[in-house]
């Protein structure tokens, strides 16, 4: 049986609100053929009821890994982030910022909330693609996650 075969599907969060984004990031999920559940969810606020399971979410899964975009309505990215790793109840989920911004100020920021990587989108299809492949090479395949 190959490694990948034996992988236990993992549920991924993405929090997106541009639907050219979630389309790609859907697309490199078949490309690569990720066994992992995406949910999509488009602002801040419908992200943390995701996670707390509250206002229509009752019946989620939680989710093993979170992409966030940092730029959101309702409720920003760096809002999300710092609510998640302020909550003693999804702080072990990995966060991963996935976004346009490369800013030197968002990126200090994203990782002293705690984010446990900082990805700037390519803008190339082929290359956000393989970006999304290295996601589930490092964080879904080769670590460990924590228990759900």
């Amino acid at each position: 049986m190959s490694e990948r075969a034996e992988l236990k599907a993992v549920d991924v969060l993405l929090v997106e609100d541009d639907p050219g984004d979630v389309l790609m990031t859907r697309e490199a999920f078949e490309h690569h053929k990720i066994t992992g559940n995406l949910h999509v969810v488009s602002d801040g606020e419908q992200a943390l009821h995701f996670l707390r399971r509250t206002g229509g979410f009752a019946d989620v899964p939680r989710p093993g890994l979170i992409l966030l975009d940092l730029n959101l309505p309702r409720r920003n990215g760096l809002e999300v982030l710092a609510e998640v790793k302020s909550d003693g109840e999804l702080l072990s989920i990995p966060v991963i910022v996935l976004t346009t911004s490369q800013s030197e100020d968002d990126i200090l920021r994203s990782y002293a909330l705690h984010a446990n990587a900082y990805i700037s989108k390519p803008a190339d299809f082929d290359r956000f693609i393989e970006a999304i492949g290295q996601i589930d090479e490092f964080f879904l395949t080769l670590v460990r996650l924590p228990p759900g």
